[in-house]
């Protein structure tokens, strides 16, 4: 790895133009035209600080919104939020920024198990606040709260109730050397540096996932180079005071970009993201073992636009180790979508292809058992059933727009397990107990539907509904079908 830090260097200045991306699958687009992303030499709609759509982006932080100090006028009371100026200048001003959520879901069969319908009533509060000391310095805060009541909860963990959380804490600068952007933000602070199926904020959370630590980067124009250290948050759910680093936790690398050139396929716009990271875990946990863990990820991702077409490639290799076993795993998720039409607006049509291998979850040779550092597992179900680690899963989607504002999106998975020698695992890298000792290889089949509603600019309608049809793999363990429905209004400002 070392060696390519030199190579990198000596190309990093070289120019390219600065492309857009369409939003992640789970961040509704909005129709706003203000400004646009933080520009640094590198295209920042790929320097892995997340998507940021007509000025709003799910990491706040994201945001500029500088062109509101200079504009004639600031338009709305909440523009004016964006540009409190302390000079005549603009060059020491403070951003703020907020969100209210209010959301329910509704679970049958919790769990996978015969059991009576879980109702979660959900209620997100964030404040947050970017303090500009000038072009090369910043600090960023942000608190959240989490509330939820409902019908059935059990123990709900500290991401979804939480009375108080620091979410973010950072401060960050940066300078221009040589044409090559050099900066480092050291603190609490959300990472997506990366595949979404690897590492997400975690946005279906109440509380996100966020992590400690620094993270460094050069950025030229076609090359990028970070570098990052972090311990997760390890929240409470009383005070500010209770959220800390998590001492037995520890996630370390380096992710760097290329910009591929644009006469590639008639023209595109494809980013190379080529990683090494380590995770380090005193207390991993496998087939109901505990033990001290460590784990590399080696892979690339390959991910942008070609006329039409869409695409997201993700292929990572693991290896380390877990107790007294030698990890051996890989990953591959392929997700592409086609545009039918050149218009924009017009339907696309998409399927995504995963394997995550499995086996050894229980002891048995090596540990075969893929992982993901922190990803979006939603992508896989609502209801949170399945994570890719011992999966098979085959996708189809279609997603249209019948009426300005308004997105729909349908997709029917169809999962299997890559090894019927080891278990279903749910989201949250816990086996379905019993399944290691069924012989079949179906874990069942997704029917889902997600409507998105854009109702101003600031506010949003979010309505998804799944039916997990439950395979024989764990049918024959005793779990259950299931029915997940939820639907929430955000308001951003």
């Amino acid at each position: 790895m070392w060696p390519l830090l030199p190579l990198a260097a000596a190309v990093i200045a070289t120019p390219a133009t600065q492309p857009a991306t369409p939003p992640p699958q789970d961040q509704p687009a909005t129709t706003r035209a203000s400004v646009q992303p933080v520009v640094t030499p590198y295209p920042s709609a790929a320097a892995g600080n997340g998507s940021t759509v007509d000025g709003y982006s799910l990491s706040r932080w994201a945001e500029d919104w500088s062109a509101l100090c200079h504009a004639d006028e600031q338009g709305d009371p909440i523009d004016r939020l964006k540009c409190i100026s302390f000079d005549p200048d603009h060059r020491t001003y403070l951003t703020l920024s907020g969100e209210v959520r209010l959301r329910v879901n509704h679970t049958t069969n919790p769990n996978l198990r015969d059991a009576p319908a879980q109702r979660q009533d959900i209620r997100r509060l964030v404040a947050g606040a970017d303090l500009h000391l000038g072009p090369n310095l910043r600090v960023f805060g942000e608190i959240a709260h989490g509330g939820i009541s409902g019908v059935n909860l059990g123990a709900p963990p500290a991401t979804l109730r939480n009375e108080i959380a620091v979410q973010q804490l950072f401060v960050e600068g940066d300078a221009d050397v040589g044409g090559v952007d050099v900066g480092l933000r050291y603190g609490r602070q959300e990472f997506t540096d990366g595949p979404g199926l690897l590492v997400s904020q975690r946005d279906n959370n109440t509380i996100r996932y966020t992590l400690n630590g620094w993270r460094a980067w050069a950025r030229g124009s076609k090359v990028r180079i970070d570098l990052f250290d972090f311990r997760p948050t390890q929240y409470g759910d009383l005070s500010a005071a209770d959220d800390e680093p998590d001492p037995e936790r520890r996630f370390s690398g380096i992710t760097a970009g290329i910009v591929l050139p644009e006469r590639w396929f008639g023209g595109s716009r494809l980013y190379l993201d080529p990683f090494l990271w380590r995770r380090r875990n005193r207390v991993g946990t496998w087939g109901g073992r505990v033990g001290p863990a460590t784990r590399h990820f080696l892979g690339a991702r390959l991910w942008g636009t070609a006329g039409r077409l869409t695409m997201d490639w993700t292929v990572n290799r693991q290896w380390g180790r877990f107790m007294e076993q030698d990890i051996d795993a890989w990953q591959v998720f392929l997700a592409q979508t086609w545009r039918v039409a050149p218009a924009r607006s017009a339907p696309t049509v998409g399927i995504h292809l995963d394997y995550a291998s499995g086996g050894g979850g229980y002891g048995e040779g090596n540990l075969r058992n893929a992982y993901t550092p922190f990803g979006s597992n939603i992508y896989y179900s609502y209801g949170l059933f399945l994570m890719p680690s011992n999966l098979i899963a085959v996708s189809p989607n279609v997603t249209l727009s019948p009426v300005k504002r308004l997105r729909l999106t349908a997709e029917y998975e169809l999962a299997w397990r890559a090894t019927v020698h080891d278990a279903v695992y749910r989201a949250n890298g816990q086996p379905f107990a019993g399944t290691q000792d069924v012989a079949q290889a179906r874990v069942g089949n997704l029917a889902r539907l997600q409507a998105v509603w854009t109702i101003t600019p600031r506010l949003t309608m979010t309505g998804r509904y799944e039916h997990f049809a439950a395979g024989p793999a764990l049918t024959q363990a005793g779990y259950r079908s299931s029915d997940f429905m939820a639907t929430w209004l955000s308001f951003r400002f």
